[in-house]
């Protein structure tokens, strides 16, 4: 079963490059070029209303982060269906060597638009127990017990 949410655009409209993809791809307004280590707020043309009751979360783009370095700082950047102001991309070069440049139109970022459960916080005074309990960063391990026990990491 599959619904469709209906989000207004103003500006630049959010484009899916294959059907079935969850992301929508955003593209940079401006050139910038960024150094190795170097972040830039790039701009995308994009407003828009989402629904309440509907949330967009900005992602990199697996291709620029797997090829050139490329991520976003705040992944992912979270757009409240409040906001009606131009959505910006943090872009932030993590190679180590190579200057990348960006271009007007580029694909930089791509826009996942998702449905939200109203949420009731209840105070309490204790919480149930469950099998992690408090475990918190890498408490569960780095390598699977097959590889642990092989000696390979």
């Amino acid at each position: 079963m599959s619904f469709v949410i209906d989000v207004p655009v103003s500006g630049v409209l959010p484009a899916f490059a294959q059907p079935g993809d969850a992301g929508a791809d955003l593209t940079a307004t401006g050139a910038v070029t960024l150094a190795p280590g170097q972040r830039a707020v790039v701009g995308t043309g994009v407003r828009l209303a989402l629904p309440e009751g509907t949330v967009g979360f900005v992602m990199p783009r697996s291709g620029l982060a797997a090829k050139h370095g490329i991520t976003l700082v705040n992944a992912p950047g979270t757009i409240d269906s409040g906001y009606r102001g131009e959505i910006k991309v943090i872009l932030l070069n993590t190679d180590a060597a190579e200057t990348y440049a960006v271009a007007a139109g580029d694909r930089i970022a791509q826009l996942v638009v998702m449905q939200l459960a109203p949420v009731n916080f209840i105070q309490t005074e204790q919480l149930s127990a469950s099998q992690r309990g408090e475990g918190g960063f890498g408490s569960t391990g780095y390598a699977s017990d097959q590889e642990a026990h092989h000696g390979t990491v």
